[in-house]
C-alpha cells in the first residue's frame, strides 16, 4: 500500500507543478494532498505542526495568488476602475487557457482604467502592475511546489 500511496503522492506534485502555469489545476493544494499521501506512508512521516504550516501557506498562496494581481494593478497607480476591470479579466481570462490566464489581468486592467476616463499611458501602467502581480504569484506558487518537491527527496 507504501508504494501505491507514494505513487500517487509524486503524480500529485508533479501535477502540482503544471498547476503553477495551468490555473485549471490548483498547484499547491495538489501538493499538499501529495504530501498528505506521503505522510500515510509508513516510509515518510512529517510532523502535525508541518502538516498544519504546510496547510496555512498553501490557503495564503491559494488566496494572495487572486489578490497579487489587483495588488500590482494598485501599486502601479490604477485606481478602482483597473481593479475591478483586473479582477473582471481574471476571470474571463480563464476560460482562454492558457493566455487568456495571462493576459486576462492585464487587458481587463487596461480596460477599466480606460472605462475610468484614464488615458492609455495610465491604463498600460496599471495593466502592467497586474501582469507583474500575476507573474509573482506564479513564482510564488511554483516555490511552494518546489519546496513541497524537496521535503519529499529529504524525508525519502
Amino acid at each position: 500500500m507504501d508504494i501505491l500511496l507514494i505513487i500517487l503522492g509524486v503524480i500529485c506534485l508533479i501535477t502540482a507543478i503544471l498547476g503553477t502555469v495551468l490555473p485549471v489545476l490548483p498547484g499547491p493544494p495538489i501538493a499538499y494532498v501529495g504530501m498528505i499521501l506521503f505522510h500515510l506512508t509508513d516510509r515518510i512521516q512529517f510532523t502535525p505542526t508541518q502538516l498544519i504550516v504546510w496547510a496555512v501557506l498553501v490557503v495564503l498562496v491559494q488566496v494572495l495568488d487572486y489578490v497579487i494581481p489587483m495588488l500590482g494593478s494598485k501599486y502601479a497607480g490604477g485606481t478602482k476602475w483597473g481593479s475591478w476591470g483586473c479582477v473582471i479579466g481574471t476571470v474571463v481570462g480563464l476560460f482562454f487557457s492558457p493566455w487568456g490566464i495571462v493576459l486576462g489581468p492585464f487587458l481587463g486592467a487596461v480596460a477599466g482604467e480606460l472605462l475610468g476616463d484614464k488615458d492609455l499611458k495610465y491604463a498600460l501602467k496599471s495593466g502592467l502592475g497586474s501582469l507583474l502581480g500575476f507573474l509573482f504569484g506564479t513564482i510564488v506558487k511554483l516555490m511552494l511546489c518546489g519546496y513541497f518537491i524537496w521535503q519529499f527527496i529529504a524525508a525519502f
